[in-house]
């Protein structure tokens, strides 16, 4: 049986919030950069997700089916994808239609609710399980949580809703003497099978490969390919696992990187010891080697590999516990875009905005950071959940308002049409039989 290369690619765009002030809260309830937003979602769509979908079109044909690739896709770059550049959609379709691509279930809007609130993290599961089946006609049947975050009790979850495939870090501090180049079963849930990424093989190609100072540049094919055979020189399948965005925007066209993934796949069909397979595929096909036992939640960020980088200091635990305190009064009422907003106001790069890390992953956090330090992004996201708070508390008013003015006109409407109810024949005749007896 030959071994196999598993290729992942997660695709997101957040709703970045524009500069919104003190003296905004209470009077403007419109957050978003819709600029920033555009241009951004404009320039990846021609750098990175136009060229790129076209190229794994142009592979998969080549190779006859042989190369299978897997996304993840978050509701909330549909949303940008429909807004402003509907092309990226139809290019997705048309990289379904193959049937050698895979797209993968999320929590809709990129969400660290997983941490939070199982509720809202099965609803954003399900919303994005259904975006997913309306666009592309398919039905996702394996599982990729935001930033990779797994742990037993999430893992437990996901298993609960149906998915029987989950991908994860492989955290050198979970694994141990362990390879992440095998599947392994969840600790609560044996039969979700998990796929770990092999971060120092992805990372050669998501970080290094336009590093001019790195020791191994220029990254080719074939050195590669012999870089993979003897990380799994005993193992079973490797797993590589990076943002989509790596190619044309992140590691630009001029490096080469469009020219290393056009000729890759090749260099990997034509030397017959591993196979290109989808998340689904590499569960069918290999065998849980063992328990994986993971009490703490990880993630395939930071060379911790934990949630630190959205949750690992006071003001990211502080915007983040006030957040989701407003799941309950939410639940009160039915107001489409407030749940529109909390789903935005949720998306985990808000808080990666306000990390606080420096030193080795200083310069990642400052490459995907909008806002100068993280006390400024903190304070934007602070006004705006502010406002938020004003509307939902302003929206529980007006239901309450409503129904105490309902109900009794509703009792009254009650008394009056029984008051009025016409004498049925039956009611009737029963009244003169009862005269005649007397």
């Amino acid at each position: 049986m030959k071994k196999s290369i598993c290729m992942y690619f997660q695709v997101h765009q957040p709703n970045r919030l524009r500069l919104y002030r003190f003296f905004d809260i209470g009077k403007d309830s419109h957050y978003y950069d819709d600029f920033a937003n555009r241009t951004i979602l404009r320039r990846v769509a021609q750098r990175c997700y136009i060229p790129t979908n076209a190229l794994l079109l142009d592979l998969i044909k080549a190779n006859k089916g042989k190369f299978k690739v897997a996304f993840s896709i978050s509701g909330s770059v549909i949303e940008q994808f429909d807004r402003y550049a509907p092309e990226v959609i139809e290019s997705f379709r048309k990289l379904a239609d193959t049937g050698c691509v895979e797209f993968l279930s999320e929590t809709y809007y990129h969400s660290l609710a997983s941490l939070a609130s199982p509720a809202e993290f099965r609803h954003q599961v399900m919303k994005h399980k259904a975006t997913i089946e309306h666009y592309f006609g398919v039905t996702p049947k394996a599982f990729r949580n935001t930033e990779l975050i797994y742990s037993d009790e999430i893992g437990s979850m996901v298993y609960e809703m149906g998915f029987k495939t989950m991908l994860t870090e492989g955290a050198k501090h979970v694994l141990g003497w362990k390879s992440p180049n095998y599947i392994y079963s969840g600790a609560l849930a044996p039969d979700l099978k998990l796929l770990l990424k092999n971060s120092t093989l992805s990372d050669d190609i998501a970080f290094r490969f336009s590093d001019r100072n790195w020791s191994d540049w220029p990254l080719t094919g074939e050195k590669y390919l012999g870089w993979i055979k003897a990380a799994a020189q005993n193992d079973e399948i490797v797993n590589l696992f990076m943002d989509y965005e790596t190619f044309g925007e992140h590691q630009k066209a001029q490096s080469g990187i469009f020219d290393f993934m056009r000729y890759f796949p090749e260099v990997v069909i034509k030397d017959g010891e591993f196979e290109f397979v989808t998340p689904t595929e590499a569960a069918k096909k290999h065998k849980a080697v063992a328990t994986l036992d993971v009490p703490d939640p990880i993630s395939w960020a930071d060379e911790e590999r934990d949630v630190t980088a959205w949750l690992g200091n006071d003001l990211q635990n502080d915007a983040f516990r006030k957040l989701y305190s407003v799941i309950e009064k939410l639940s009160m009422i039915n107001n489409e875009d407030l749940w529109s907003d909390f789903g935005h106001l949720q998306e985990s790069d808000h808080f990666y905005y306000m990390c606080t890390k420096f030193f080795s992953d200083g310069a990642v956090h400052k490459y995907f950071n909008p806002y100068d330090t993280p006390y400024e992004a903190f304070i934007n996201y602070m006004n705006v959940l502010s406002d938020f708070i004003l509307r939902v508390d302003d929206a529980i008013l007006v239901s309450d308002a409503n129904f105490a003015a309902e109900k009794p006109a509703k009792t009254a409407k009650a008394k009056t049409a029984k008051a009025a109810k016409p004498t049925t024949k039956k009611q009737a005749a029963k009244k003169t039989v009862k005269k005649k007896e007397k």
